[in-house]
């Protein structure tokens, strides 16, 4: 156990001094190549920023207004055929957008129905198989400017659904 808190926490560390190891040993200008580096990233973010804006005034937007809200009572009755309990709901469509709001919903559940609980287990496991597929897609394909995504949102969904029903299962299993 000793040796993988060592590990745990020497990992960052190492990397760090051997990705600069191995700029030194190549005769690259380690300096240099991170300064060109940052300025590549500072591109990007200001590349990206426009979306990154949009998707966090449309989640304000739905919160605000109780369209989330008014979403998830519509889908309460589908859900519960897929036995996944009403206060997931908002959890599952807004994971999708925004990490950060759904990481607010989940905190919220905790308060209400404790971390222990079924439903707090269940909305844990549903935020570790699902991905932000909204803020993906949008964010890497707006970086290098693709326009026709293909079947990249039909398998991001898929995926969803199939990250919700391992959770569904999952936590029916191990409560």
């Amino acid at each position: 156990m000793g040796f993988l808190l060592f590990l745990s926490e020497a990992a960052v560390p190492l990397i760090i001094f051997y990705i600069i190891g191995f700029g030194v040993l190549s005769k690259r200008p380690v300096f240099d190549d991170f300064l060109n580096g940052a300025k590549d990233g500072m591109k990007t973010v200001v590349g990206i920023m426009p979306t990154l804006i949009g998707l966090m005034t449309a989640v304000g937007v739905l919160r605000a207004s109780g369209f989330l809200d008014f979403l998830s009572q519509l889908l309460i009755k589908p859900a519960s055929y897929l036995s996944l309990p009403a206060p997931v709901v908002p959890v599952v469509l807004i994971r999708m957008i925004s990490n950060s709001a759904a990481t607010g919903l989940v905190l919220d559940i905790f308060k209400k129905f404790g971390t222990d609980s079924y439903i707090g287990m269940l909305t844990s496991v549903l935020m570790s198989c699902t991905e932000t597929l909204f803020y993906c897609l949008s964010v890497y394909f707006g970086t290098v400017k693709i326009k026709k995504t293909r079947y990249s949102m039909a398998g991001a969904l898929t995926a969803t659904a199939a990250g919700v029903a391992a959770s569904v299962i999952l936590s029916h299993y191990l409560s």
